[in-house]
């Protein structure tokens, strides 16, 4: 692609419901083999018939899922200032735009991991790991977390395809990812006898075809990437790190509200930290769609904004969610006819196969709340309100989680947390679409001027009117 063409906005026009739907489904192929891999690895390790070995899967991917949101809070960075740089017909400043971002992830992708490895037990004592159970996930964290540095910068380069609306690459890139895992799992598991450890080697290859699959076509198809530039990195420090930081941060709370519930549960016993791992497992399989959903709303928004079509953001933000309401209540229902097959896939017995039970029951409808909070928090970071995602998030894994699984916990037993996080999150959730319905209203005629908009945009408007 040349420099000076400007690449097309291609959801300024269109049907938007459509949009969703394209984007969505078609990202959610390549996120729901990754998350199957993690499913099929579950059933392994729990074919291998050590509940210990479940557990520490539980603590490691707690950890994993800290790391993680960092890197997603970077790429919501990266799809955010790429598509509404777009959407305005700026290419060369999406490409420099990302190529920060680019950078960024991959420094963070460095110290973070290396800080929690410096700390490993402290932080695997402190989500209530102990006995047999600690060095298992000692083990497995100290060979995947070195390739969070992998996954930052593959993560970017995915954010960028779905800025150009190239969905079926950012697809194939996980998609292929989660191939290779599937291929290899029960080689390292089995075959070469390495078990937990096994698994943890085969996620680290994954990790390196994911990398290459997102950043090739990225850099050869779209031109997306210019070369590193230590001045213009540190020029657009402001610029990343206003969106950045609070994405991070909303991205955060995420682990931090499981650690909360994980804590809890391992108050329960190891079978209540069992089944915890089974739902962990279960859950982004049955909604990748939902997980999709967020990250494919966020360019529709981010180019119609930068193009000024404020129309198209309240519609889209609408048919958002309305496209959430239908796939949970279709999801929640094959898990209800499922959820006894499911429970003996797993051997869960006991207490472990009470909460898988329950979450295959009514309590997966409630997940519908959960989709509403992504879509909001999609919507602020795209509107120039990404303080508003922090807000959201925070309130909901901190207030909306801990008093909430507590009494839970007390009334009803490790079931009662899983309750008492579904009613918290939907309390939220509440709030957070009252909020962005109002950010997303139509322009006010009498003033001439959005409601909502961002420093750049005020200023744009104001020079126009």
């Amino acid at each position: 692609m040349s420099l000076a063409t400007a690449p097309k906005a291609v959801f300024t026009t269109g049907n938007l419901m459509g949009h969703v739907t394209r984007m969505s489904f078609t990202a959610s192929i390549g996120l729901m083999a990754i998350f199957a891999v993690d499913l099929v690895d579950m059933i392994f390790i729990s074919m291998l018939g050590n509940a210990a070995l479940a557990a520490a899967v539980g603590y490691a991917g707690t950890i994993m899922f800290f790391t993680n949101a960092v890197s997603i809070g970077l790429s919501i960075a990266a799809g955010t200032l790429v598509a509404q740089a777009i959407g305005a017909g700026r290419a060369e400043e999406a490409r420099e735009r990302a190529t920060s971002v680019a950078v960024y992830a991959g420094l963070v992708g460095l110290i973070i991991p290396g800080l929690i490895l410096w700390n490993l037990d402290a932080c695997l004592s402190l989500l209530g790991a102990s006995g047999e159970t600690l060095p298992m996930a000692r083990s497995y964290l100290f060979i995947l977390l070195p390739t969070s540095v992998f996954l930052g910068v593959a993560m970017t380069a995915m954010a960028v395809l779905r800025a150009y609306g190239d969905a079926k690459r950012s697809m194939y890139a996980t998609l292929f990812g989660g191939i290779a895992n599937a291929v290899l799992d029960p080689i390292f598991i089995f075959a070469l006898g390495l078990g937990l450890q096994g698994a943890a080697i085969a996620s680290v290859i994954a990790r390196i075809v994911v990398f290459y699959y997102a950043i090739s076509p990225a850099i050869r198809v779209h031109d997306g990437f210019a070369w590193p530039s230590v001045s213009r990195v540190l020029q657009d420090t402001r610029a990343v790190a206003g969106l950045a930081a609070p994405a991070v941060l909303a991205n955060v709370a995420t682990p931090v509200g499981s650690a909360i519930v994980l804590r809890q549960m391992a108050q329960h016993g190891t079978d209540a930290v069992a089944g915890m791992a089974i739902i962990g497992r279960l859950m982004p399989v049955t909604f990748s769609v939902i997980f999709a959903l967020s990250g494919a709303i966020g360019p529709i928004i981010g180019q119609n904004f930068g193009a000024k079509l404020l129309d198209r953001v309240h519609d889209a933000y609408l048919d958002a969610l309305k496209f959430v309401a239908l796939y949970v209540l279709g999801a929640a229902l094959i898990l209800f006819l499922a959820r006894g097959l499911l429970a003996d896939a797993f051997g869960a017995t006991g207490l472990a196969r009470d909460l898988v039970l329950l979450f295959c029951g009514p309590l997966a409808l409630t997940y519908m709340f959960n989709g509403a909070i992504y879509v909001s928090n999609a919507a602020f970071n795209n509107l120039g309100r990404p303080v508003y995602s922090t807000l959201v998030n925070w309130g909901t894994y901190t207030l909306g989680t801990l008093p909430f699984v507590m009494a839970g916990s007390a009334l009803y037993g490790a079931p009662g947390i899983l309750i008492g996080q579904a009613l918290g999150t939907a309390l939220f959730s509440i709030g957070a679409v009252a909020v962005a319905l109002r950010l997303t209203r139509a322009p006010d005629p009498a003033k001439k001027t959005p409601v909502f908009r961002s420093r750049e945009l005020q200023v744009t408007c104001q020079r126009q009117h």
